[in-house]
């Protein structure tokens, strides 16, 4: 594609490329892109750095890879589900929540959406979990 011009016809200039079939397309505006860009889909925006060194998962972020692979397994919620799941929590959700943070709100969510859990029996498993780590800590 190459530039050909600006299109003013309705007062607004836009700039045009030129196909190497001869027809033109309008170059779309920054609103236009972030209105197509998903909250997780931050490639090339400005950010912080990544840190991209190796390091040991959390033993809760190795349980719940592993129920991600059981719920994949299972046919209960798959990869595609879990992808539109973290883009429905939006950017704020994303910036704020952990890679694994995001994926266990995802699995709360999509397994109250199925109705294979309740909010009233996550809950419940939640003060089991955190009695067990008080009797642990003061063990």
């Amino acid at each position: 594609m190459t530039p050909v011009g600006e299109n003013a016809q309705d007062g607004v200039q836009r700039h045009t490329l030129q196909t190497s079939s001869g027809g033109a397309h309008r170059t779309p505006g920054a609103s236009e892109e972030l209105v197509r860009r998903l909250p997780n889909d931050i490639g090339g925006l400005p950010a912080d750095r990544i840190d991209c060194s190796d390091h040991e998962l959390q033993p809760w972020e190795k349980r719940c890879h592993a129920l991600a692979d059981v719920l994949d397994y299972h046919k209960i919620v798959n990869t595609e589900e879990k992808r539109r799941g973290v883009e429905a929590l939006g950017a704020e959700m994303i910036g704020r929540l952990s890679y694994y943070e995001r994926w266990a709100v995802v699995f709360a969510n999509i397994l109250f959406q199925k109705q294979v859990l309740t909010p009233e029996e996550l809950a419940l498993k939640m003060d089991d979990v955190a009695a067990r780590h008080a009797r642990e800590a003061e063990a």
